[in-house]
Formats: structure tokens, C-alpha cells, sequence
């Protein structure tokens, strides 16, 4: 046989490449997989913090903010740890992005606060001097879907076999038991409010949008 192959190139070849390619399956897929499971401490979102990240995909915020800190230095001194395959383990889809009309949010919520965040959508430039950001006021007045976002979240478990309701994972259940924890969240945010309108509205039972979308930025670590 091996001399039928070494008379015949284009098959030498081949055979070649097929013994490479497989060797190279062998060594690199096992490291490939065990680096793309979830990074340990990194938890599927909540479903405030899902409708959050559905306002967040609506409102195009991912078209000037990507999701990626690149392994350099000049990224991690700026932004922090470099991200790594397994903290991604739940986005669907993906938010990287490459284009940085705003920082990075990677790991926004490290160093940005409730309070910050609320008085940066209402009006960015009376906090960063010279931005270019709108204000997101509608988010002050829409009610959050969380509806659609507990939807999401009960669709993941199912197809994807999302952790939820594990021990130390978000608890889903029911829809009634899923918006309990939802008024639960929304409630310890709200408290670091100052928008009053925000509270008043929380008081009849209604989540804003800017709720849900500080929810969802505050689980960026």
C-alpha cells in the first residue's frame, strides 16, 4: 500500500494532509471546548437583566459599545481583565462588536454605579463634559417587557439547557414566581435610584425600561 501512494503524489498528499488534519482535531478540540464552557462564577442572566439586554440590542447601544477587551495592555489597563471565551457561555447572540464610538462595557459593572448610570441616560453630558451620546429618556417611561424576556429565558433552558434554577443559578419556575424575583431585583435597584418618577411608577407595580437595562449593565463584570 505505501508504495501504491508513494508512486501516486496527488493521494500521497492527500493522505498526508487527512493524518495532519486529524492529529491536528486531537490536539487542539479537547482545549478548544474545555475553554469555550462557562467560566466559573459566570451565571446565565436574569430576566430583569434579560429584558435589560433586549432594551439594550433595541436601542442599538451595541452600534457605539462593544462587549471585548483585547489582550493588550492598553485595553486591560482601561477596561480590566481580558474577556475570555467562557464568560460568553449565555449571550445569545454575541454583543462584541468592533466599533468604539463609546468605551468598552465589558466589565462596566465594576466601576460604574446604579446612580451613575441613571443620571447618565437621562442626560450623558451632565456627566461626561463633550459627549456625543443622546439621552435615552423614553426609558423613563416605557414599561420593560418582561413578559418577552422570562420567554427568552424559559426557551434557553429548554433548548440550550441553560443552568437555571441549579444551585447558586438565577431561579426561573414560573412566571409568577419569575416576576417575584423580578420585583425583588428591581426593587434593591430603584432604591439607588434618584428618579423619583422611576419610584412612583415602581409603586404601581410598573418596571422601566431603565430599570431593567441597569440591571442588565450592572451584571457586565
Amino acid at each position: 500500500m505505501f508504495h501504491w501512494l508513494e508512486r501516486n503524489p496527488f493521494f500521497f498528499a492527500v493522505g498526508v494532509f487527512l493524518v495532519i488534519a486529524y492529529a491536528g482535531v486531537v490536539t487542539i478540540l479537547p482545549d478548544f471546548m474545555e475553554s469555550a464552557r462557562p467560566v466559573i462564577g459566570t451565571k446565565p442572566y436574569t430576566v430583569l437583566e434579560l429584558a435589560g439586554r433586549q432594551i439594550y440590542i433595541k436601542d442599538s447601544c451595541n452600534a457605539c459599545h462593544s462587549q471585548l477587551i483585547r489582550p493588550f495592555k492598553s485595553e486591560t489597563d482601561r477596561y480590566g481583565m481580558y474577556s475570555l471565551s467562557g464568560e460568553y457561555a449565555y449571550d445569545r447572540p454575541f454583543l462584541w462588536g468592533s466599533k468604539r464610538t463609546g468605551p468598552d462595557l465589558m466589565r462596566v459593572g465594576n466601576y460604574r454605579t446604579t446612580d451613575w448610570h441613571d443620571h447618565h441616560m437621562r442626560n450623558p453630558q451632565s456627566v461626561v463634559s463633550g459627549s456625543i451620546m443622546p439621552a435615552y429618556k423614553h426609558m423613563y417611561t416605557n414599561n420593560a417587557d418582561i413578559q418577552t424576556a422570562y420567554a427568552e429565558a424559559y426557551t434557553v433552558k429548554k433548548v440550550f439547557n441553560v443552568p437555571y434554577d441549579k444551585p447558586n443559578m438565577p431561579r426561573l419556575g414560573t412566571f409568577e414566581e419569575a416576576n417575584k424575583e423580578v420585583m425583588k431585583e428591581a426593587s434593591a435597584i430603584i432604591a439607588d435610584m434618584k428618579s423619583d418618577d422611576v419610584k412612583e411608577a415602581f409603586k404601581k407595580g410598573e418596571i422601566k425600561e431603565i430599570v431593567a437595562l441597569i440591571a442588565y449593565l450592572n451584571s457586565l463584570k
